[in-house]
């Protein structure tokens, strides 16, 4: 009897089991942005099972028995991007003189990672379902939020993390003779070829899913044949390489290296800008900088950004926030880089595509994200308006879906 009993209960539990892993969900959208064709279908159905869309359209038939979401005075648009980001790092502008050297002396990684889970979940919340965190995270405290993340411990973005970032000696910072360690393990210093070789192998070893390079915050800077070795030993473990490059010279080598993407770019000229585009090399501008930056500062990142589209360098919108700003999470902060696009009159399909499908290529996830069609996993959101004419309703979403798994919004009631 016992036994039977047994067996009744786990035939139960097997049946609601094969129920929950088959739920449909249904939305009903007032419109749905396709990025790359710019364009917006009216009143669409998505069907959602197993995290992913199954179908899309006008005419398609809800199931009986889905899950229903309402978002028919919404539009729907795919989850958005931010290619460069420092989850593990919160500077402190008072404390820390608005240097983050000062934040990682007196930040310990531990403290750092929890940094990291509550940065990811507002990125996430604020409608960042792909990030790219390019460093500065101490030993790897990114990575190790991406593995919990992955296991499904905390919520957060589909995350790509560079581990610590390769740079000539001293790194970005100006060290002391007598306190040289100090830029460690921030850093990783390289110089000849044997250290570079080593550089990219341990983050390969420690987890990281992107290698990072500074190539200019020295008087001395890494050449086109030393971008071109690192590159090469980084695709030989199938990783990306992406370069800080401030400087005219430095944004130079990098374009001529045929880098996966520069960041900053800040003194780009229109030539290199012109051989980024020829050897197919994303700018990642991080103009969210001119927020806060001096006015000939703010003209220059605007100008810069101008420029690059005007010469048609694919744009893949990062921030590079890293302070603690009050009265706002990390992911409302970030969605404010939005502004200098718009002062650089960048037209609004433009700057969506470039939150979208030109960042999840980027980030290498495009198969799988950055459009909504079937097949894809369901990362979207809602606004209350159409971001493809007013790119400011972007601050304003409603609703995030990861993985097809409805994310609760603080205030929201999910």
């Amino acid at each position: 009897m016992q036994v039977r009993v047994a067996l009744t209960v786990l035939l139960a539990v097997a049946l609601n089991a094969g129920v929950a892993a088959a739920q449909v969900t249904a939305i009903r959208a007032g419109r749905v942005v396709d990025p790359d064709a710019g364009t917006a279908a009216q009143n669409q159905v998505i069907l959602v099972e197993g995290g992913k869309i199954t179908a899309i359209g006008a005419s398609v038939k809800i199931p009986s028995g889905a899950n229903v979401i309402d978002l028919s005075r919404s539009t729907v648009s795919p989850g958005l991007v931010d290619a460069h980001t420092h989850l593990c790092m919160v500077v402190q502008p008072k404390r820390d003189a608005g240097n983050y050297y000062f934040t990682t002396l007196v930040d310990p990684d531990a403290f750092r990672s929890i940094e990291g889970v509550v940065n990811a979940k507002t990125m996430l919340e604020a409608g960042f379902t792909s990030v790219r965190d390019v460093g500065n995270e101490g030993r790897y405290a990114c990575v190790q939020v991406r593995k919990a993340i992955q296991r499904g411990l905390i919520p957060g973005p589909t995350l790509i993390t560079a581990g610590r970032i390769i740079a000539p000696y001293g790194g970005q910072f100006h060290l002391q003779p007598d306190k040289p360690a100090l830029a460690e393990p921030e850093y990783y210093f390289a110089d000849t070829r044997d250290e570079m070789v080593k550089a990219v192998r341990e983050n390969v070893h420690y987890g990281a899913t992107v290698i990072k390079i500074v190539v200019d915050d020295q008087r001395y800077i890494y050449s086109v044949d030393d971008i071109r070795f690192i590159k090469e030993e980084a695709a030989r473990s199938g990783m990306k390489l992406a370069a800080h490059a401030w400087t005219e010279p430095g944004a130079h080598n990098a374009a001529e290296a045929a880098v996966a993407s520069i960041e900053h770019g800040f003194d780009m000229t229109d030539a290199d800008l012109l051989i980024a585009k020829q050897n197919g090399v994303v700018l990642v501008g991080t103009e969210y900088l001119a927020n806060g930056d001096t006015t000939a500062d703010h003209r220059q990142w605007v100008d810069r950004l101008a420029r690059a589209y005007k010469v048609g360098v694919e744009l893949v919108y990062g921030t590079d926030a890293t302070n603690a700003v009050q009265g706002m999470t990390r992911g409302q902060d970030a969605m404010t880089g939005i502004d200098p696009w718009v002062e650089a009159g960048i037209p609004a399909p433009a700057i969506l595509k470039a939150m979208t499908s030109s960042g999840t290529k980027l980030l290498g996830v495009d198969k799988e994200r950055g459009t909504l069609q079937p097949g894809m996993f369901a990362d979207l959101i809602a606004t209350p308006d159409n971001p493809l004419t007013n790119i400011q309703t972007l601050k304003q979403v409603t609703f995030v879906m990861k993985n097809g798994a409805v994310v609760p919004l603080p205030g929201k009631g999910r």
